[in-house]
């Protein structure tokens, strides 16, 4: 199999949990889209990045099941490794800063795929979801300390892709973000960390911690 390095993004501080992240940093190796899917399914990650080009950070990115024009752990993931001031996705351009142990990328809402913002009343009740039956992708999620921004969040997207539940999102972050209009430090799935912050003329900033798992 073409050689690939294993991300976990949206560490905690105990750099623990995060979203595993699958990037192919020589993408022209496996060049076709078709190609590209079947690798992605393969490797069983919530996302695989294929880097295009490395100097100029023009990424591909990949679900088991579909391909994106733009998604949050995968850019957060690719901007850590590749250290570039910017990437280059199907969406658009992704500004990129790195500020001590967080990573930050800004994007912007519509690049995101569409998911059901779902707001319950306490992090207990969000604990205790069951994974729903296939067909939306939802966000669950609930204030910890609204005063402080702290929110509780679970998200499931809904496909047969052998994926119930995904262990960190930053593009349904970014949705979250906007909709509520303030910065947020966001608990999701087993562990991990988010932080998100508006910026001017509808851009969101993203940031998380990265670890090379292998």
């Amino acid at each position: 199999m073409t050689p690939y390095d294993v991300l976990r993004v949206f560490c905690d501080a105990g750099r623990g949990y995060g979203n595993e992240l699958a990037v192919v940093r020589d993408g022209s190796k496996i060049p076709g889209e078709t190609e590209r899917q079947a690798m992605a399914a393969e490797l069983g990650c919530s996302e695989t990045v294929f880097v295009d080009d490395p100097e100029r950070g023009v990424i591909d990115i990949y679900t088991p099941a579909l391909r994106l024009p733009f998604a949050g752990h995968p850019c957060v993931g690719a901007a850590w490794l590749l250290d570039l001031p910017e990437l280059i996705t199907a969406a658009g351009e992704v500004g990129v800063r790195l500020d001590g142990e967080f990573t930050w990328i800004e994007a912007r809402a519509e690049w995101a795929p569409p998911r059901v913002l779902r707001q319950y009343a306490s992090a207990v009740e969000v604990d205790s979801l069951e994974v729903p039956e296939k067909g939306e992708w939802i966000y669950a999620w609930a204030w910890e300390d609204e005063a402080a921004g702290r929110v509780r969040a679970r998200a499931f997207p809904g496909r047969d892709d052998g994926i119930d539940e995904d262990e960190a999102t930053g593009a349904a972050a970014l949705l979250l973000t906007q909709q509520l209009g303030r910065a947020l430090n966001i608990g999701q799935g087993a562990g991990s960390q988010i932080l998100t912050a508006p910026q001017p003329n509808g851009w969101v900033e993203i940031g998380g911690r990265v670890v090379l798992e292998r």
